[in-house]
């Protein structure tokens, strides 16, 4: 991902309006300005509610270094009499318009789409909400935690004979973000080919739904409930994290071509001719013998010694690593997926790069993450057309 500005990107010249919060909306729009968009944020004069939540860093939460580069910062109140006015001045602007409120709150304020069809008639609006735009969950409201926990995701993680557990990342909401901005982009691809706008219709437990896998399509089509596994795979053996001298490691030799390359390194040609482990199914059905096994071979053993033991069969293994070790990995440095970006107040900010790498049109790092408001001139004057007169004056009434 490259850090310094490109005069073009895939998406250069595209507008997008963006009145999220949080991390499934400003991640969908962050995407869209990484491939060049430009992206305007707004909202209230205090900051939107994540940029209170730490940790902090020079008194700015860490959640806005995450989903808010390459966007122009401008606040607003929208209580003012000429927040209204403003906002659909902004939706007239837009090519593309992101919002996460709960479904029903946009046309409350008098911006529902139809109301932004009147203003722009080839508008793409991407809703993004937690049960969807319809159905009798519609207008519940919904974090992370929640969509994970009325998905199935949270029914599927966690050992078998322990509680449901949540996963250790906000996955329900950086799915749903990524699922967004692939609605926006497709949405746009259609209007270059017909002229039309549509309402992006994305919901989180629609989108953890589609991905419960094989889980899923077990119930779909067998009726079949598959139990917690842990950390074991759910359709090959053996599969599982072994405890090494230093720490732990995941193995992964389910199949059938591997499993004799785990027993050849192991010296346990026996467990390799052995019948009973023929099969997947047989396998399976002795997985705690077989773990057993491997785990007497890993234990007195470093995971440097059974890396390489295993790199020279081809028998997939990884360190369980910490984020601080993944994060100063050489790979990771390889990859270029630690960028920065320069603050003109906060100095040097580190953070995450878009994981899509592309030769001809990659993403950029053009914008660190703005502070509240830090682009109003900007915005307002320049965009919207307003005198400087009258930015003054919004400003002194606490408006913007």
């Amino acid at each position: 991902m490259q850090t310094s500005g490109h005069p073009t990107g895939p998406l250069d010249g595209v507008k997008v309006l963006d009145l999220s919060r949080f991390i499934a909306g400003p991640l969908c729009a962050q995407i869209l300005g990484d491939f060049g968009a430009e992206v305007v944020k707004v909202e209230r004069p205090r900051g939107e509610d994540s940029r209170h939540h730490g940790p902090y860093w020079q008194g700015e939460s860490i959640y806005m270094f995450l989903y808010h580069r390459n966007k122009q910062a401008a606040s607003l109140d929208t209580r003012h009499p000429e927040a209204l006015g403003i906002l659909e001045d902004l939706v007239r602007w837009a090519d593309v318009v992101v919002e996460n409120y709960r479904p029903g709150t946009l046309e409350a304020m008098g911006l529902g789409y139809e109301r932004m069809r009147e203003l722009n008639d080839d508008v793409i609006l991407v809703s993004i909400s937690g049960f969807g735009q319809t159905g009798p969950d519609s207008r519940r409201a919904l974090f992370d935690a929640i969509s994970q926990a009325s998905s199935g995701l949270m029914s599927m993680t966690g050992e078998p004979d322990g509680k449901p557990t949540l996963s250790g990342t906000y996955i329900a909401d950086y799915t749903t973000g990524y699922q967004g901005a692939i609605g926006a982009m497709a949405a746009l691809m259609h209007r270059d080919r017909t002229g039309e706008g549509q309402l992006v219709d994305v919901a989180s437990y629609d989108t953890m739904f589609s991905a419960l896998g094989t889980r899923l399509i077990a119930e779909l089509m067998l009726g079949l409930e598959m139990p917690r596994s842990g950390s074991r795979d759910l359709l090959t053996a053996p599969v599982n994290v072994y405890e090494a001298a230093d720490g732990p490691i995941y193995i992964q030799a389910g199949t059938a071509s591997l499993f004799p390359k785990l027993c050849a390194v192991m010296e346990r040609d026996d467990l390799a001719a052995d019948e009973r482990f023929a099969t997947v199914e047989g396998r399976m059905a002795e997985q705690e013998h077989l773990e057993s096994a491997i785990q007497d071979w890993a234990g007195s053993r470093t995971c440097a010694d059974i890396a390489a033991a295993l790199d020279e069969v081809g028998v997939p293994y990884a360190k369980v690593a910490s984020v601080k070790e993944v994060a100063a990995s050489p790979q990771i440095a390889a990859r270029g997926m630690v960028v920065e970006a320069e603050h003109p107040k906060l100095g040097t900010i580190r953070m995450p790069a878009n994981p899509i790498h592309m030769e001809k049109s990659p993403p950029t790092v053009r914008k660190a993450p703005p502070r509240v408001g830090e682009d109003n001139d900007h915005v307002y004057r320049d965009i919207l057309g307003l005198s400087a007169d009258d930015v003054e004056r919004l400003r002194a009434e606490g408006a913007i």
